[in-house]
């Protein structure tokens, strides 16, 4: 039951983009304001629920409303238009037949291409309703009046009070009045009272979503008022269900709210007044409402437009949709910084040890034009030299007969072995690389290693290398006047290919505190592989079918188990609440990436005080993302202003204590407002050698210690 009350609530939240509940429960009541209208429409969800439930289609979009929205505007529309009868009951039944086959196979065929199927089999299908109707003695479907056809501004429904007709008559601007019955019109309405309550609760949703409405029904209103388009008003269907939602789902929805989602949501209105007044013009021959039609194309036409580009710049599809627009900004902007494991594949460092970089990207003296971005890597002592004295030979360099790694999997695709070591001082130009290793590690990603020792390459072409292992030595060969190791990363198999610049993945650098993560160090910078705890890497690395029971000091407990999903990302699901807490478990870190539930359960505060931990004890600084899920009046203000400035930040920090019998991780949460903070969360973290034992943390002026066992499924 909670599952079909779940995904009816957001059937009607989905009309705004959103899963907010409370909009959904709002949007629920204002449909009956319209009492004929608000049960067809319920009814329409209810029996698309069961349909897709029972025929076994995906359950997470069901839940979302992905499949019943779109006939829950059928059923409001049938409600509008008609009047109850037994025609009246079947026609809804076969049209909502219709219109969920329509919705699960345009979903399908449209999401090939990652586009969203809209409103549009609500549209086709009640257009097929009104044709037949006018076509076949209305096949005993009665109109309620003709005019809801053409307009779909007629007078409120009689169903109204007269608290309905006192806000209809309010006092205030008329085009105040006229924005909230252009809200109230997607539902098919005419009604300030109805607008003003889905006002409200879509702006508890999105304040910036709600800033795009009003910035839409601005633009459309000056521009209709320049051109003279509509002499006697915009009304409030076109206003609403075209004008007002593209503008919002194209500036806050499908794309990353920035001030240049803002300009397209601008320029988009002129654009929809075109596809609005064409269609209409078209469609008027079959006396057939254009209803949210150009919305739809509009939308979908724009978002393939942006789609086709080649390099997206600073103006950003959205990648993952939260059905929030402050969510997938706080969250894209997070991901950018946090998430680059899913970027870049994971590249260690070609050696063992500390290595200084001795000539880098842009170098003064080879990494030069085609070839720029590339390094150059020596060891050297404590008094800043690359070799013992006489330092006449190769072999009195520190570099020299080191061993090479493999920086990650992959297949050898180049080898050159056979080629001399220079005489220090001497340099052999016929051979410029010298001894070389290329290896793919994916499709146009390949490593190259350059001056390796004679005879020293132990794989050959075809082989497949582990990240880690050894496949030669560091010697002297081709242009190289004393031994050094030669790395860059390029885009082709060959040796003497163009440089492509790509960071390593995890690395410390010395004097430095910290663990440098998907950076590209600098020349001069002695950097070396961080040194995993094992302590730490055996109480995080979980891998799936781990299994975790917490207990709170309080009685609280929880049961935690790991899994993976379709796309093979790991998470806690917490058996007790639901929640679900998504991470990174590599070789040198565990970090969170995003969690979906109850903010009080124990596996939200694990989620806080264990956001980041470096294997390598290194201290960690990071940053959360934004909650913009909580009903916080406080940080309104900031979602309004976000696409634009953002002033508030959730930080997080820790450190690692040592102890006899094990670690302690200290954490911290703190809210950072402009240049003032405020501590969230101060936690610790009790390791030993068998796992985590424990927690301990302090939060709203409250002491929690929480019991860590592990059992197995």
């Amino acid at each position: 039951m909670q599952y079909y009350f779940s995904a009816a609530l957001s059937s009607y939240a989905i009309l705004f983009f959103s899963q907010n509940r409370i909009l959904g429960v709002l949007l629920l009541v204002v449909s009956f304001f319209n009492f004929d209208a608000g049960l067809s429409g319920l009814i329409s969800v209810i029996g698309s629920l069961l349909l897709v439930n029972t025929l076994g289609f995906k359950k997470e979009d069901i839940k979302s409303g992905l499949y019943s929205f779109n006939s829950l505007l059928l059923g409001i529309g049938f409600g509008t238009f008609f009047s109850f009868s037994f025609a009246y009951w079947l026609w809804l039944a076969a049209a909502c037949l219709l219109c969920v086959v329509l919705s699960v196979n345009l979903s399908s065929f449209l999401g090939k291409y990652a586009l969203p199927s809209l409103s549009i089999p609500f549209v086709l299908t009640f257009w097929m309703v009104l044709i037949a109707s006018n076509g076949y003695l209305g096949m005993g479907l009665l109109q309620k009046g003709s005019s809801l056809i053409f307009e779909l501004n007629t007078n409120p429904p009689s169903h109204f009070s007269q608290l309905c007709l006192f806000f209809d008559h309010l006092n205030i601007p008329a085009y105040v009045l006229l924005f909230f019955r252009s809200v109230s019109a997607i539902l098919f309405q005419n009604s300030v009272l109805a607008g003003i309550i889905i006002s409200i609760g879509f702006l508890i949703h999105s304040r910036i979503g709600f800033s795009l409405l009003v910035l839409g029904f601005i633009v459309s209103c000056v521009i209709n008022q320049l051109t003279g388009t509509y002499p006697g008003g915009i009304s409030n269907y076109y206003l609403g269900a075209n004008f007002m939602m593209v503008s919002c789902a194209i500036g806050g929805f499908f794309l990353i709210p920035s001030w240049r989602a803002y300009v397209w949501a601008i320029a988009v209105i002129p654009f929809t007044f075109l596809v609005l007044n064409g269609l209409s013009r078209v469609l008027l021959l079959f006396n057939l409402p254009v209803f949210s039609m150009p919305f739809c194309l509009v939308t979908l036409g724009l978002l393939y437009f942006f789609m086709l580009r080649k390099k997206p710049g600073k103006l950003q599809l959205t990648p993952f949709q939260y059905y929030s627009p402050e969510t997938n900004l706080y969250q894209f902007l997070n991901d950018r910084q946090r998430l680059k494991d899913f970027k870049y594949f994971n590249l260690s460092l070609p050696f063992m040890g500390a290595w200084t970089v001795s000539q880098g990207y842009e170098g003064s003296i080879t990494h030069k034009g085609d070839w720029q971005h590339a390094l150059d890597f020596v060891l050297k002592d404590l008094d800043n030299k690359t070799y013992q004295l006489p330092g006449v030979k190769a072999e009195d360099y520190y570099c020299f007969n080191k061993p090479v790694l493999a920086v990650a999997d992959g297949q050898v695709e180049e080898v050159i072995g056979h080629i001399d070591d220079n005489a220090i001082g001497q340099v052999n130009l016929q051979q410029n690389w010298g001894n070389t290793i290329v290896i793919k590690h994916a499709e146009n990603l390949y490593s190259k290693v350059s001056h390796l020792k004679k005879n020293s390459i132990k794989v050959k072409a075809g082989d497949y290398v582990k990240q880690g292992d050894i496949i030669a030595l560091c010697g002297n060969s081709g242009r190289s006047p004393e031994p050094h190791l030669h790395f860059q990363v390029q885009c082709t198999p060959y040796i003497g290919s163009k440089t492509y610049p790509y960071p390593f993945a995890y690395f410390t650098v010395a004097g430095q505190p910290g663990l440098k993560t998907f950076e590209v160090p600098q020349e001069g910078a002695t950097i070396e592989r961080p040194e995993i705890n094992p302590y730490l890497k055996n109480a995080f690395h979980f891998q799936p079918g781990y299994v975790a029971i917490v207990t709170g000091d309080n009685g609280h407990t929880e049961t935690w188990e790991v899994f993976t999903d379709d796309f093979n990302s790991t998470y806690f699901f917490c058996h007790e609440n639901q929640a679900v807490a998504y991470f990174v478990s590599n070789a040198s870190v565990f970090y969170f990436t995003r969690f979906y539930g109850e903010r009080n359960s124990l596996l939200f505060r694990f989620y806080q005080l264990a956001y980041k931990i470096n294997y390598s004890q290194q201290p960690v600084a990071d940053h959360f993302a934004i909650d913009a899920e909580s009903l916080n009046p406080a940080l309104w203000l900031q979602d309004f202003l976000a696409p634009f400035y953002r002033f508030i930040q959730n930080s997080y920090s820790n450190s690692i204590e040592k102890r006899p019998d094990g670690l302690i991780v200290h954490s911290k949460v703190n809210r950072q407002l402009l240049r003032r903070g405020k501590k969230l969360v101060q936690a610790e973290i009790f390791v030993d050698n068998k796992g985590i034992q424990g927690f301990a943390l302090q939060y709203q002026n409250k002491n929690l210690k929480v019991k860590w066992e592990t059992s197995s499924v």
